[in-house]
């Protein structure tokens, strides 16, 4: 996930009273639509009931996993697209695949050593623990030996010159911030140290390094490397576990540390994959589409389960309950299960292109890319005259504590920014993410992370905005 990094800018709870009278409660409205909202709260009511009782979501974030990790161009990502859309169809929904060139990265060997240090005991090495990032260019097989400067920012390192930067690796030792974290900002502080893994390599190459190391970016020490996506460039680059990255800071700090890495992770040739798109067609306006949705593909340490099996799973309970429940969306509720959220984002561009189009009748778009924890509500890129329309999904959500609604200036997910760009309203379920970047791009991203309960909380959360978006009286304002 390349988690959006706008703070909130306003908090708006069910218990608000609106100004609009049109907008307020049922109790303030006459005739159809005051019908209409009567029924819609009495649908949204059901649809939570369900999702918290019904297992659906969880079966399918299962099976995505013991499919296995499902980076763009695998074997194991084009069986999830399959398999995904073979569920929708049991479902009943229209499904089609719309093609998506991916890129197709091969992690290859990956390996580094302290060969020289102070304090080395004769005849010893120290193991480094790291894994390769996303884009990296490899060494060669034999590896290369170099020195490693240490730098806790760019400016410190654009202050050591050239001269002491070329021909050596860099090391990036920039702290997740556990504190932000642990109260609730931990997409904060995800945005100050993941800078360093997407851009660092390209600043050291600009000063002649030979290779770019960083810090792991993540909120846990349990000496397991956090892989993602790091600019391309001509030098190898990974991350190494925040232990090893305080170790070589340490003995930097000391004396001369010289390291001998080996990252042949490469580049293969681009590979045809697909998104994903199932549509439940609106029964009065089958042209005007709300999507629900997560992306398929995921880092291949782990098994993909919380970025973003979980958000997939969730987009296909909503769709599941629906017609489960015998509902029937007023608009189209169309699920997507995106292809490349993780190494560049080609799905939504494919998207976009192909339904640019049709933006005009795209009435909402909702992600869900934050992980599986407790649902707080939803952040929101929309006009503040929505607030009032949305109070019978606060009103629904209420129960379960996601009732929250956070105005944020940018797009809420990376898959829908095309569609929030454009003023579309767009929704990102808001999870608890205090322990989120502990698994985060990691071997640890496995099924056993997440809590059942949560997850049906979380379909309720995406199964309740999606179908009420689908079915209030009028469209969102832009």
């Amino acid at each position: 996930m390349r988690l959006q990094l706008t703070l909130a800018l306003s908090v708006i709870s069910a218990t608000l009273t609106y100004s609009n009278p049109m907008m307020a409660q049922s109790g303030q409205l006459s005739g159809p639509a005051s019908a209409s909202l009567t029924q819609l709260r009495i649908e949204l009511a059901a649809l939570r009931d369900s999702a918290l009782s019904d297992d659906y979501g969880y079966q399918q974030l299962a099976h995505l996993t013991n499919i296995g990790p499902r980076s763009t161009g695998s074997p194991q990502a084009e069986a999830a697209v399959e398999y995904v859309a073979a569920e929708m169809r049991k479902l009943g929904l229209e499904v089609h695949l719309e093609e998506v060139k991916v890129p197709h990265w091969i992690r290859g060997e990956e390996t580094a050593q302290l060969v020289e240090y102070p304090a080395q005991a004769p005849g010893s090495t120290q193991k480094i623990v790291l894994t390769a990032l996303g884009g990296n260019h490899p060494t060669s097989a034999e590896g290369i030996t170099a020195e490693v400067v240490v730098a806790r920012s760019f400016d410190e390192l654009k202050n050591m010159g050239r001269e002491k930067v070329a021909g050596k690796i860099v090391l990036f030792n920039v702290t997740f911030d556990q504190q932000k974290a642990a109260n609730g900002l931990a997409g904060a502080a995800y945005g100050e140290a993941v800078a360093y893994r997407v851009g660092g390599a390209k600043v050291a190459e600009g000063m002649g390094a030979v290779a770019a190391l960083v810090r792991s970016v993540g909120n846990a020490d349990y000496r397991i490397p956090h892989t993602g996506l790091s600019e391309a460039t001509n030098i190898p680059s990974g991350a190494v576990t925040s232990e090893d990255a305080d170790l070589i800071s340490r003995l930097a700090s000391e004396g001369k540390v010289h390291m001998h890495l080996v990252l042949t992770g490469h580049a293969g040739p681009e590979v045809l994959s697909h998104n994903v798109i199932a549509d439940l067609k609106g029964s009065e306006h089958p042209e005007q589409i709300v999507i629900v949705s997560g992306h398929l593909d995921s880092w291949d340490l782990g098994t993909g389960a919380i970025d973003d099996a979980a958000g997939v799973a969730v987009a296909m309970e909503a769709a599941e309950l629906v017609q489960r429940l015998h509902l029937r969306p007023q608009r189209t509720l169309r699920v997507i299960a995106w292809m490349d959220e993780e190494n560049g984002g080609r799905g939504n561009k494919a998207y976009a292109k192909v339904h640019a189009a049709e933006f005009s009748q795209h009435v909402a778009a909702i992600e869900s890319d934050n992980g599986a924890g407790h649902p707080l509500g939803f952040q929101a890129k929309i006009n503040a005259q929505t607030l009032p329309l949305l109070q019978p999904v606060q009103e629904a959500l209420q129960p379960i504590g996601a009732n929250l609604i956070y105005l944020i200036e940018r797009s809420p997910g990376t898959d829908i920014e095309p569609m929030a760009e454009v003023g579309i309203p767009t929704f990102g379920i808001m999870q608890d993410a205090r322990t989120y970047f502990n698994y985060h791009h990691t071997a640890a991203d496995t099924l056993d992370k997440v809590v059942p309960r949560e997850l049906h909380e979380n379909a309720a959360a995406m199964a309740v905005m999606g179908y009420a978006l689908a079915n209030l009286p009028q469209t969102l304002p832009r």
